[in-house]
């Protein structure tokens, strides 16, 4: 989820994605419904097949990229239930199988979130996101005329904590340790400041402290009473530290073998997945189902959540090369990112994407505006080499086979 655990917006995802990009929303403006069985739910040969899809990818990419358990929801537009289907184990070499009510960590997919507070506290004019940070947390002078929109979109200079030395080592010392956000903040205060666009986790713990701030409440009772209980996403949950037993022992084991992070080296080959959650907090510390995360990006997108002019501000863009302010992207600036929000076009078209990892965890959600389409794929591990576009594209590829998506016009990218 960060930009060196997470910097797959659109850094690090770049590898994995771009050259094996999901089939663009052009094919179908306007899909039919997917099959369906005698039950009226979705038909057991498109499930079979994309259970097949996760299977291989497993068989094939298992070993290289440790990972044991994958996770799909697929969400298609003017149908209530999602398509959700598992594979593989939950531990590496293990037996037990993965859950359909499995819990993954969704790694930077939380920044969306902590936007929308910010987004929703302006539309009830409580702030503004032209203010500087100086307005609500003083104690950072050194920051004080980077307005709040720039932390959202990655443009406001300040480095990531979690690329400092002195951070990695403390939290491979003591995986369980609870990180304050005045502690994290403290690892980047003295870092050199960043130009352009510069993805940094720095931003979004600083957006949480400004919502606490602005609110006087917890960032977890905001997000709950804002978007978790009125979106009835019940599966979808957030701690700053530790989870309980009975959250916690839903999520497969998840697995860290990054090799270029010598610090967090004594992590390495490690189940990582009931380490604390602190170091990312409203950076990316949520976990939820394939299944939820698909209904939150629908409500996300479809503008279900902010007024016009918010939502607008949501979709703004700028330039990952340049950091100016875009439009959208095109063949000639094919990457950009929002508030708390990616788009990406490559020769098949234009959609909204992104993926989170955290040190065990990676899910991959991605929005077609013209047909409506919503995807969530979340694999078990954080490793060298990340194939999940490829499993996206397949993924795709599928729900055109069946008639799910109408027929299609392409295939992956190259």
């Amino acid at each position: 989820m960060t930009a060196r655990r997470a910097r797959s917006v659109p850094t690090a995802l770049a590898a994995a994605v771009l050259t094996t990009v999901l089939l663009a929303p052009g094919a179908a403006a306007a899909p039919p419904a997917a099959p369906v069985g005698a039950d009226g739910g979705a038909a057991p040969a498109l499930v079979a097949d994309l259970r097949g899809d996760l299977e291989e990818y497993l068989r094939a990419r298992g070993e290289v990229e440790h990972v044991s358990a994958a996770g799909l929801s697929v969400s298609l537009p003017d149908q209530l239930e999602t398509i959700d289907v598992n594979a593989g184990t939950t531990e590496f070499g293990g037996s037990v199988p993965v859950q359909p009510d499995a819990l993954w960590q969704i790694g930077s997919n939380t920044k969306a979130f902590t936007s929308v507070l910010l987004l929703q506290l302006e539309a009830e004019r409580r702030l503004s996101i032209a203010d500087p940070v100086s307005r609500w947390l003083p104690q950072y002078p050194q920051w004080h005329d980077v307005p709040i929109r720039r932390l959202l979109d990655m443009t406001s200079g300040i480095p990531t904590y979690d690329d400092q030395p002195a951070f990695l080592t403390d939290q491979a010392a003591d995986p369980l340790r609870e990180f304050t956000p005045e502690e994290l903040v403290g690892y980047a205060v003295e870092a050199p400041a960043t130009s352009g666009y510069s993805y940094s986790n720095t931003n979004y713990v600083l957006a949480e402290m400004i919502i606490e701030r602005v609110t006087g409440t917890a960032y977890a009772n905001q997000l709950s009473a804002r978007l978790l209980v009125p979106l009835g996403l019940r599966d979808t949950y957030y701690r700053s530290h530790l989870h309980p037993p009975g959250i916690a022992d839903r999520m497969p084991a998840g697995y860290y073998t990054r090799t270029d992070e010598p610090e967090l080296s004594p992590l390495r080959g490690q189940d990582v997945s009931r380490t604390s959650l602190s170091w990312a907090r409203g950076a990316g510390a949520i976990l939820s189902t394939t299944a939820d995360l698909t209904r939150w990006e629908r409500a996300l997108y479809d503008g279900w959540l902010l007024p016009p002019q918010q939502q607008a501000e949501l979709l703004s863009l700028v330039s990952t090369a340049t950091g100016e302010p875009i439009e959208a992207t095109g063949p000639d600036d094919p990457r950009g990112f929002g508030l708390g929000v990616a788009q990406m076009t490559d020769a098949l078209g234009t959609f909204w994407f992104y993926e989170g990892q955290t040190l065990g965890f990676r899910l991959l959600h991605a929005y077609f505006p013209e047909s409506g389409l919503v995807i969530a794929i979340a694999l078990n591990s954080r490793a060298d080499e990340d194939q999940i576009g490829a499993l996206a594209t397949q993924v795709y590829e599928t729900l055109v086979t069946h008639g799910a998506l109408g027929p299609a016009s392409g295939g992956a990218g190259a």
